[in-house]
Order: structure tokens, then sequence, then C-alpha cells
């Protein structure tokens, strides 16, 4: 099936058409035309202009249009799963469950719409001041370009538009090229629906050349972009005077303390650190045991990780389907065999069946090893034997990443300590790293980006305060 450009609420097609072959079974099962820095700029302009009727569109027509969005996804609930698994490899049940949660995302920003608001001020408040009528509101930016990856190219799409259209902005989208299908499926909810707004919402494809139009133009007043760390840094060096959101992925880390309960840390960790092919900003890297339970828990990990099922994406028993492409396959073995060289002891996994990658936990693994300090996005996770928790934090903080961290503790004191100690933009206690509601703020600091995403952090984002005096 093709996947054709949306220039606002018209749909265009064009010959010359690009493939996206399924990682798994090596077949075509979508195609795409790429845009070009014109057609971009065409869809910029669309959404410049549609931005003073979606400014003008009263909230009720918004919220409705969103529900009605919510009410299609959910009849279409199977064919829009079945093509995440088509284009990037998801397991079917795990694609099924983005689409659960792209449903939520959409009624949490409706949610969070409906409860945004500003607030009066006293003006008199200092000597200098005077008794006026003042407040202050949000508004919408006019124009918020988004672009989002492959791992979950559905939900991640959901987690901009959503958020921008309900507060009344007009949207120009670049997806993944792993994934054109699942955003012309979505897209056309919204384009289709009655209750949508004109040339509201653009879709257009391609890379470099479109992405970079996206980033340098003047008419979009926001960026969001979800991607790696060398792209967000081009972004901020190109994007100008707008608002610039980016969420550039991570070095997720935990630390299992000796008080910890090891059976529910060891079941937790192989699925924080496996789920999605380790293909998760928030996927579990980094694990630091104390060397009282490490031997133990080395053993627990083992046995959790060898019952994962790796195979087709098409069957509900998989956990583990393929690698996104032959590059990250090539580079999660060769990390592998790096971290070996260097000492490191493989005690399950490192083996691969075509594109599919089982899960690897690496022991003795030291800090100066390529396959802690850098992010790997591949089912590989490192045990690291530390003496304490003072060292742990240490260890856990020297990261250029600063996205999600958890601790495995049973120690209240040294909880308190880790919550205020983690240098990241979300701890988790007793759990994993990899742990994320849709409803919470998420984002990271240093490296791992800037600006908050979850509905109603994204709508900050998107919209802009107005101070009013009436005097």
């Amino acid at each position: 099936m093709t996947a054709n450009i949306f220039f606002g609420s018209e749909e265009i097609s064009r010959e010359n058409l690009e493939s996206r072959i399924n990682p798994y079974s090596n077949e075509i099962v979508s195609k795409y035309p790429l845009c070009t820095k014109e057609d971009t700029i065409r869809a910029l302009e669309i959404a410049n202009s549609a931005s003073k009727d979606t400014k003008a569109s009263t909230l009720s027509q918004r919220i409705n249009w969103l529900k009605d969005v919510v009410k299609k996804l959910t009849k279409n609930k199977e064919d829009i799963a079945q093509t995440l698994c088509d284009e990037v490899g998801k397991p079917i049940t795990y694609a099924r469950i983005e689409v659960d949660r792209c449903i939520e995302t959409l009624k949490l920003s409706n949610i969070a719409m409906v409860s945004s608001h500003g607030e009066t001020i006293n003006t008199d408040a200092m000597e200098s001041g005077k008794k006026t009528t003042a407040y202050w509101f949000r508004e919408p930016v006019g124009v918020v370009a988004c672009i989002t990856p492959f791992n979950f190219p559905l939900n991640l799409v959901a987690h901009k538009v959503a958020p921008a259209l309900v507060s009344g902005n007009a949207v120009v989208l670049k997806p993944t090229p792993e994934a054109p299908l699942t955003a012309y499926k979505f897209i056309k909810l919204f384009i289709e629906s009655e209750y949508a707004i004109k040339d509201a919402i653009s879709l257009v494809y391609g890379d470099v050349e479109v992405g970079s139009t996206l980033v340098e133009s003047m008419i979009p007043r926001v960026l969001s972009f979800t991607g790696s760390v060398p792209v967000g840094n081009i972004i901020t060096k190109s994007a100008g005077i707008k608002k610039v959101a980016l969420e550039l992925g991570g070095n997720a880390a935990t630390f299992i303390d000796k008080s910890a309960d090891l059976e529910l840390a060891a079941q937790r960790c192989a699925f924080g650190a496996f789920v999605n092919s380790g293909q998760v900003c928030i996927s579990l890297q980094r694990i630091y045991v104390a060397e009282e339970v490490y031997e133990e828990f080395a053993k627990l990990m083992k046995i959790e990780t060898e019952k994962l099922v790796v195979g087709s994406p098409y069957n509900d028993d998989t956990f583990i389907g393929p690698l996104i492409d032959e590059e990250s396959l090539n580079r999660a073995k060769s990390w592998c065999a790096s971290a070996i060289e260097e000492g490191a002891v493989c005690i399950a996994g490192n083996k691969a069946d075509g594109m599919n990658f089982h899960p690897t936990v690496m022991t003795e693994v030291t800090d100066d090893m390529k396959i802690i300090c850098e992010e790997v996005f591949a089912p590989i996770v490192s045990l690291v034997k530390i003496k304490s928790y003072d060292e742990a934090i240490v260890k856990m903080n020297n990261s250029p990443y600063g996205l999600q961290f958890s601790i495995f503790t049973n120690d209240l004191k040294q909880t308190q300590q880790f919550i205020h100690e983690a240098d990241c933009g979300g701890v988790v206690i007793n759990d994993i790293p990899t742990l994320r509601f849709d409803i919470q703020p998420y984002g990271g600091t240093k490296l791992s980006g800037v600006g908050k995403e979850g509905p109603s952090f994204a709508i900050e984002e998107f919209t802009e305060i107005k101070s009013v005096v009436i005097c």
C-alpha cells in the first residue's frame, strides 16, 4: 500500500516511490514518495494560512476532533497494529499495546487541554503598582513542525500531533522513513474526520532535505524532534529563533541494592533491557549491582533473559523481533565483540538469527568499555559490580545522557538520596527506568535533550503565555 502526501487536507500521489522493506521478512510492505524542499515549503505555507482558522476554532470542536480519531482508531486497531508490525518489525502483541497507548494519548491530550488555564494577577501587590484587571492565558504558537522516530512510530506521533492540534495549532509532520504507512493511516483519520479543521495538518516524507527545511524555516514557531544527539545538535545550531523541544535518547541505568527483591529486579530488568529489541530511549543499558548480591543477581538475570521468546514479530508469543536494519545488527555484534575482547563475559545471548539479535547479558563490564559509555539501542545490557550506593550514583551520573534512572532498594534513606542525587529527567523506585506513563512529564537533562513530552507538558511547549492588563 502507498502512503501519499497530505498538503493540508489535499491528498497527493506521486509516481516515483521509495519502498519500505520489512526487517524480518525482507519483503516490500509499503511505498512512499520522497518529498522535496519545495514540497516542504508548500506544506509549511498551507499550515501557516490554516493556523488562523485553528486559533479561531472552538475548543469543543478540537476536542470532538480527537474523540472522533479515537473512535476510528479503536475500530481500526488491528489494521494499524499489523502495519506497525510490517514496517518496523515490532512484535504484534506490543504493536497492539502501542495502538492502545496512542488512543490513551489522544484522550489525555483532550483532558490536558480542558485543564489548561491562566490566572489573574494582583497588580497592586507592590507600592509602585495600581489596581487593574490583569491576567494571563495561553494561546497557540501558530505552526508546529514535528519530526518523529521509528521505535514508536504511532504513539510518538500522537505525543506531538495531538497536543499541538488540540491547543489550536496547525501541524506539519515528517515521520520516520521506516514507517511511512503507519503515519499516513493515522493522519488520514484526522483529515477525514467530520470535525477536522481544513488544512490544519500536513504530512511530508523525506530525510535531510525535508528535515532541514522544516528546521530552518521561520514559519514553525515550535520544532518538536525525537531522534539522535548528532541530529539534535544540528537542529539547535540551525533552528534560529523558535522554541525547540528535543528528546535525544539516553543511557538508562539502575542500581540493585543488597536489600532489593532480587527476583523481582531480575524479571523487570530483563523486560526493561530487551523490550522492543532494546530500541527504546529509556531501554535499560547499565545495571550496577551491590557486590554482596552480584553473583546471585547475575544468575537470576540469565534465567529471566533466556525465558524471552525470540522469533517472528507476527507470532503472539514473540517478545523480541528484528532490529530495524542491518546497520543496527552489525553495530550490536561489533560492540559485543569489542567488549569481550576488552575482558567482558557474555552469560546470555550474543547471537543472531537473521535480523533477530538475541537478548544479551554482559558481566565483568568496566567503565571504559564502549558498550557501557554510549547508547547501544539494541538488546544488550551490562552488569557492573560496585561496592556501595555512593559508588553507584557517581557511575550512573557519569554519563553525557540523563533521561531516566532507577533503583531497586528497600532502604528508605537511600531512596530519598537517589531521588535528589540522580542527574536525570526522571527517576523510578523499585522498577526499571524503562517505565513510562504517557500522562507523566517525559524528557531528560544533558545530551538527552530539552523540553518535556506528555500531553499537558507538550501543550505548554506548543503555546505562548499572553499577559493582559485592563486599566
